[in-house]
């Protein structure tokens, strides 16, 4: 599935808010490896570079097109690597671990976490953010419509929905249970989207990618036709914009034992 780096970065203040939120509870002072699994385009992982200059910060990404964009970035303690994230595991100088808004692209996600967590290092961070709206109507209304009438067969498997990611308390049971403190919470933030076809724009981005990358191209305009028509019912457009809500889980874990702030 290819990513359109543009598209994905046409919310960006939007889109940012949360990985700041996360990034905020974390109280390491002078890291020495520094990792964002599934960076993206990079700007967010240049902001952990900017955070922590004396650190390796490397963003990991399994797309080419997000590489291209997060290139003209690196320098310095800051370079990018294309890599399956679910390949990767931390090493003895890995101090904070950062993934934002990628781990419901990765099937058996938790299996990992804990993984991960078991192989850090005692007062290593890990701090992950995920989508918790795969029931708004965003969401619900795509998936009724892949498997109903002409979609129900070119659709079938594209989009996933159980288990894609965990509730609150599971991701603060894994923490506790891999010797961790933890931190866990949920936001949802009442975005006001501008423009018409505000949240089929919005969509278009992150959510809607595996349709259209599994449709041809009259075939994924008259999806996203079908599609649009139902989020303006869902989603109607007010006086000042769109109210788009947009749910998030969040989880920031410290391995107990080593300094509580290294």
């Amino acid at each position: 599935m290819k990513w359109d780096a543009a598209k994905y970065a046409q919310f960006g203040d939007h889109r940012d808010r949360p990985f700041f939120d996360l990034t905020g509870r974390i109280r390491a002072e002078a890291p020495r490896q520094v990792v964002d699994l599934g960076c993206g385009p990079g700007n967010l992982t240049a902001a952990l570079a900017a955070r922590w200059p004396g650190a390796d910060v490397v963003g990991i990404d399994s797309s080419s097109e997000m590489l291209e964009r997060a290139a003209a970035l690196a320098g310095g303690g800051l370079s990018f690597e294309r890599a399956d994230i679910a390949g990767w595991q931390p090493g003895p100088e890995t101090d904070v671990v950062v993934t934002n808004a990628a781990l419901q692209w990765v099937p058996g996600h938790r299996a990992l976490l804990e993984g991960w967590l078991a192989a850090l290092r005692p007062g290593a961070w890990f701090a992950l953010q995920v989508p918790g709206n795969f029931d708004a109507p965003s969401h619900a209304l795509m998936r009724s419509l892949a498997g109903t009438g002409e979609w129900a067969v070119p659709l079938a498997g594209v989009l996933r929905h159980d288990d894609v990611v965990g509730q609150p308390a599971d991701y603060l049971k894994l923490m506790l249970d891999a010797g961790c403190d933890a931190d866990v919470w949920e936001t949802t933030y009442l975005q006001v989207l501008q423009g018409p076809d505000a949240v089929l724009e919005w969509v278009r981005g992150t959510g809607l990618r595996p349709v259209l990358a599994a449709l041809d191209g009259p075939d994924a305009e008259r999806f996203e036709a079908q599609y649009g028509a139902m989020l303006r019912e869902a989603y109607p457009r007010g006086p000042h914009g769109t109210v788009f809500e947009f749910r998030r889980v969040f989880a920031v874990a410290r391995k107990r034992g080593g300094s509580l702030l290294d």
